[in-house]
């Protein structure tokens, strides 16, 4: 393929990769289904207790999960999510959901139906119930009404047939006798005592009379119906057929209608902004390269949409959030191959030379770098609450295809232009200056610099680490005395987050609370329009208080709140979760480090990411700025990035070390270092630029749910990046320079004390 072959190959390239995506990233987005963050609905964590002396076992998990996915088709969701999770515990989730209150009503009433006389005899229950015949209906003077039909034939009763049951009452108690009819009956409850309650606490349903004698029809109509919605209601629990198990909820998180549509619109716009940043940042920095990532990107963010639908993976806000950082943490493989190729280019290589040494060099660089990265998101995965799975999913998913695309397809459309040697004796199109450029038969060396100066930082590494030791012990005196403000996940409590139709006050928000007599902790106005209030409280409240909460606020503003419940039980199995997941990443991350480079550079760069993940407790602590569970995402997400970055500089340092091949002196040792700091402090500074304009974009425009998410990604993106250059690097030096000036090492040689090495 000639010159010309080779350009017009790439736009041919260009414009079916361009025309693919447009034609159809519409319709694959439109086929993501969106979670309940960003369209509304509800999640519930169930614990599950048997019945009378059963136990617990998959076929009674089984039987309640059908038991609520035929309640779910009452309420017409669409894509409901049902899960069993450990031995007793049932996960639901429903997207969409317009009255949440009903929902909850449905799925948890375990609508165990009994028929009894007035002394509480039991004649039949609601297994005699033809399955469907429940209809909601009107009796003679126009009052709703529950028609239904019973078996022709009892199994589960003493008597033949309901003619049996009612002859039998008639018999007893004469015409006046009563059938009761009552909803989830308990042992010790009575009829007498339940007709002394306030009608809308009574569990008697209806108790009708046999005035004209015993009844030999199968044809039951249960009356004393309130409302026709309450009538309907009845019936579609009578024919979803009551639950097998009784369920506690211990966990909850719903979210209004307004509030998704809001969150979805504000963080789609702040995505937007961000990718434009990254791609105009990209462009004007590596020029013709630039051109090349930000084809690579797009293609990167359709695939990625494209996976998640092929996957039939739920897109959430922190999976939003995940695909914009995938975006920055993408275009680093695109960074660490171009500063490779200027390297080279400035070495006076000619340009096909410095292509294949670029990508040559930097293809091991990348691949650690994401291997980490990838270990970070897997334990998130593993250990995260059902939000923090799709974020980490989305992580795990951006991470291989950024690998595809920033590798592979940048070299094929690169290469095209390479090969063609159009550019050859073009430097500026890969943003360098000629003047740079070195004579490579003089053996003149590339000296790293940043806007022309080169820095020492090796000579400056006890000032560094006195700076870090005193911000820690800032943030320790700050966390000792002012603690961490945390969230419900991790203490428990209810969250109620109020979205009105003017600018709120705390006055205002109370006062809504004091009318359904609850005293919230404390309230929060928020939002670009102070119109969201956020209320905490210390107790887990009630279903029937959510559901009046629901009701006050939605007919007070137009907007359903979002109302979050965590019970003492579940916060504290979130907090063990969190401290898990930290401490299973930072060990998969030692000992792959520790393989593929050494034990000394696993143990710094554990310390380095110890201290970004320290600084974002000590940050929140400051603010008192609230910490829930989507911040241990953030961590761990940091945790990730931060050893990305150190593997980067840690795999110059192994590089120039085997050049040196014998080190003789702690200085020599520390002009290695030096040298590989200023090496890749362009990448690192690049890299940290690019990630940072989508975070802060997320913070700046984003919805008001990932706003501490944000913001604890711009602490820890920073901290990464300064402990990476600043921290990491100068430890191992001071750590594997010990004693080097009595015993030089040769560095291309494995050592026996110090674990796996270079």
């Amino acid at each position: 393929m000639g010159r010309k072959g080779r350009i017009v190959a790439f736009f041919l390239i260009v414009i079916i990769l361009g025309g693919l995506i447009g034609s159809t990233t519409n319709s694959v987005a439109k086929g993501i289904p969106l979670g309940l963050d960003l369209q509304g609905g509800f999640e519930l964590l169930y614990e599950v207790e048997p019945q009378g002396d059963g136990e617990v076992n998959d076929t009674l998990l089984d039987a309640v999960v059908s038991s609520l996915y035929e309640r779910v088709d009452i309420l017409g969701v669409n894509e409901p999510q049902i899960d069993i999770e450990g031995d007793n515990r049932i996960r639901v989730q429903l997207a969409g959901v317009e009255n949440q209150n009903e929902a909850r009503e449905i799925l948890s009433t375990t609508a165990q139906l009994s028929f009894r006389d007035v002394n509480d005899k039991l004649y039949f229950d609601g297994s005699e119930i033809v399955p469907g015949s429940a209809q909601q209906d009107f009796g003679p003077t126009n009052k709703p009404v529950v028609n239904l039909e019973v078996n022709r034939n009892f199994e589960n009763s003493d008597y033949e047939n309901f003619g049996a049951v009612s002859r039998a009452i008639v018999d007893n108690f004469g015409t006046s006798g009563q059938l009761v009819i009552w909803m989830d009956y308990e042992e010790g409850d009575s009829f007498e005592a339940e007709m002394q309650k306030p009608e809308e606490q009574q569990k008697i349903i209806s108790a009708p009379t046999f005035s004209n004698g015993p009844i030999a029809s199968n044809n039951i109509q249960i009356t004393n119906m309130a409302s026709i919605e309450e009538a309907k209601q009845l019936a579609d629990l009578l024919n979803a057929g009551s639950l097998p198990a009784d369920l506690n909820e211990i966990y909850s998180f719903s979210v209004g209608a307004q509030f998704g549509e809001q969150a979805l619109d504000k963080t789609v716009f702040a995505s937007i902004i961000g990718v434009i940043l990254i791609f105009l940042y990209m462009i004007v920095y590596y020029r013709f390269l630039g051109v090349i990532a930000s084809i690579t990107l797009s293609v990167y963010i359709f695939l990625i949409l494209a996976v998640f639908n092929l996957i039939n993976g739920v897109l959430t806000l922190p999976g939003i959030a995940a695909l914009v950082l995938g975006v920055g943490m993408a275009v680093d493989a695109n960074i660490i191959t171009y500063e490779r190729i200027k390297e080279e280019l400035k070495a006076g290589k000619t340009t096909l030379s410095a292509f294949k040494a670029g990508n040559k060099r930097s293809l091991a660089t990348i691949l650690d770098a994401n291997i980490t990265t990838i270990l970070a998101a897997i334990v998130l995965f593993i250990f995260g609450t059902s939000s923090v799975k799709g974020f980490a999913t989305m992580l795990i998913i951006s991470i291989v295809l950024s690998f595809i695309t920033a590798v592979y397809l940048t070299r094929l459309l690169l290469g095209l232009w390479v090969n063609s040697k159009f550019l050859n004796k073009r430097p500026k199109w890969f943003g360098v200056n000629p003047k740079e450029i070195k004579d490579i038969t003089k053996g003149e060396e590339v000296k790293p610099h940043v806007f022309g100066k080169t820095f020492n930082f090796v000579k400056h590494r006890k000032k560094f680490f006195m700076i870090s030791i005193g911000l820690v012990l800032i943030g320790v005196i700050f966390l000792t005395f002012r603690g961490l403000n945390l969230g419900i996940d991790f203490v428990a409590g209810t969250r109620v987050e109020v979205l009105g139709d003017q600018p709120l006050t705390t006055e205002m928000v109370e006062e809504q609370f004091g009318e359904l007599g609850i005293e919230p902790k404390q309230v929060v106005i928020a939002g670009e329009d102070q119109d969201i209030g956020m209320a905490r409280f210390d107790t887990v409240l009630s279903k029937d208080q959510i559901a009046e909460v629901n009701s006050h606020f939605s007919e007070q503003y137009g907007n359903a709140p979002n109302v979050s419940t965590v019970t003492p039980k579940v916060g504290r199995e979130l907090a063990m979760n969190a401290v898990k997941a930290v401490i299973y990443a930072s060990i998969g991350i030692i000992i792959y480090v520790a393989f593929r480079f050494e034990l000394f550079f696993a143990i710094t760069a554990i310390i380095a990411l110890l201290h970004d993940a320290f600084f974002i407790l000590a940050l929140f602590s400051v603010f008192q700025f609230e910490f829930s569970v989507i911040i241990i995402a953030a961590i761990l997400t940091i945790v990730g990035y931060s050893i990305n970055d150190t593997i980067v500089t840690f795999d110059r340092i192994r590089e120039n070390l085997r050049m040196e091949k014998r080190v003789k002196t702690f200085k020599q040792l520390g002009h290695v270092v030096n040298k590989s700091l200023m090496q890749t402090l362009a990448r690192s500074f690049n890299t940290v630029i690019t990630v940072v304009f989508a975070a802060l974009m997320l913070f700046i425009f984003g919805a008001q749910a990932i706003t501490y998410f944000s913001f604890a990604l711009i602490v820890g993106l920073t901290a990464g990046t300064y402990s990476s250059l600043f921290l990491a690097a100068q430890l191992w030096l001071v750590w594997r320079g010990k004693n080097i000036d009595n015993k030089p090492v040769d560095f291309r040689k494995k050592q026996k004390t110090d674990g796996p090495q270079v």
